[in-house]
């Protein structure tokens, strides 16, 4: 009995390999396929190989894989994204989740939430008309969270949550905390190496409106400075505002910094935003060698900002926002088909300095060009 039971399994197993192909010509390697049907890679490799020998499965390149026989039409999904802002890094998300919707051959109708919170309950109603299969929220207000998720529970939609929680939707974006403390750690460290300690303030840009979420990473900095800087402690500490664009957070540090006399600070913010306008801020006060400041999310501006000869961004915290389509899609994906997944997914995080970033990102040069093409 054991013997039938596994033979029935092999078969299932097997059927699960060619229903993972939706579409004529798809080509998928073995991590694509694993993915798509949870199998280990060992169980995976061993049944194409005996789908291949049996004609139902075609090697076309070296661990590339395509299913010859017709397949059955599955369902084109329709995904709602209702993006936060226009800004580099919430364009970076939209281009990787356009790329991978028309790869995987799903439907994206994209809204702009344009940093406000009319618009994005407005965009809710306007991707329930839709009839959307499901919702990839991404905006700032904690306040309209709640009444953004029950207007998509109320029409059965599946919501994730980009960035901010929504109550009972899946979560998909940074650890903050541990993003924070990445920064926090590595503004302490420089801070020991060039100013012996002798910090005199600590400036700190949060972003009240988004909730605690996002709050942690500002919690994760301040523990950052105090591992490795204990005497910060009894360092004064002005919170400032983040919300708002370049020249909004630019203005707010230039009436800052006119209040007193300017001295050493290590400036900690929850986006490259805030870090770019407060840096300017001191260079425009002839006080550039006065701070060191990072950021978070690693946009374009931010990594020039680093090639730039003497910065005082110390380093930024890399999202990846070009790579979230290629998990967010799949995560959504399996949702729909009634597949588990987890509550949270968080992406990886890596501190970029001005050493690294062209390892890290050494396509930028021709990107940065082409963009300022497209300004002027």
């Amino acid at each position: 009995m054991e013997r039938d039971h596994g033979d029935v399994q092999a078969v299932v197993r097997a059927c699960q390999i060619l229903k993972c192909f939706r579409n004529a010509g798809e080509e998928l390697r073995l991590g694509d396929i694993t993915d798509r049907t949870g199998l280990c890679r060992t169980t995976a490799f061993r049944l194409l190989q005996s789908l291949t020998h049996g004609g139902l499965i075609e090697r076309t390149a070296r661990g590339v894989y395509r299913c010859p026989i017709p397949l059955t039409p599955t369902r084109r999904y329709r995904i709602g994204f209702a993006t936060q802002t226009d800004s580099m890094f919430a364009r970076g998300v939209t281009e990787s989740l356009e790329r991978t919707a028309s790869k995987e051959h799903v439907e994206l109708i994209t809204v702009n939430n344009r940093y406000s919170a009319k618009e994005a309950l407005r965009n809710a109603d306007l991707l329930i008309k839709k009839h959307v299969d499901l919702v990839f929220e991404y905006q700032t207000y904690e306040r309209v969270a709640p009444v953004i998720a029950s207007k998509f529970l109320e029409a059965k939609i599946p919501v994730i949550a980009i960035e901010i929680p929504h109550p009972g939707a899946t979560f998909f974006g940074a650890n903050n905390y541990q993003a924070g403390l990445i920064a926090g750690r590595a503004l302490g460290r420089w801070a020991k190496e060039n100013w012996a300690e002798s910090t005199e303030q600590v400036m700190l840009f949060g972003l009240p409106i988004a909730g605690p979420l996002p709050a942690l990473r500002i919690a994760g900095v301040t523990d950052g400075l105090r591992a490795e800087l204990p005497r910060i402690e009894s360092v004064p500490v002005a919170h400032l505002d983040g919300k708002g664009d370049f020249e909004q957070i630019l203005a707010v540090v230039r009436k800052w910094l006119r209040r007193g006399p300017l001295r050493r600070t290590l400036v900690g913010t929850v986006n490259d935003t805030c870090a770019l306008a407060a840096l300017r801020a001191f260079e425009e006060a002839g006080a550039g060698n006065l701070c060191a400041v990072v950021g978070q999310n690693a946009i374009l501006e931010a990594r020039n900002e680093l090639r730039r000869r003497g910065t005082r961004l110390i380093g930024t915290v890399a999202y990846f926002p070009e790579r979230y389509g290629d998990e967010l899609i799949p995560l959504a994906l399996n949702l729909l088909e009634g597949k588990a997944v987890p509550p949270a997914t968080f992406v990886k995080h890596q501190f970029l300095t001005p050493r690294n970033v062209d390892l890290i990102y050494p396509l930028d040069r021709p990107r940065a060009v082409q963009l300022r093409k497209e300004v002027s």
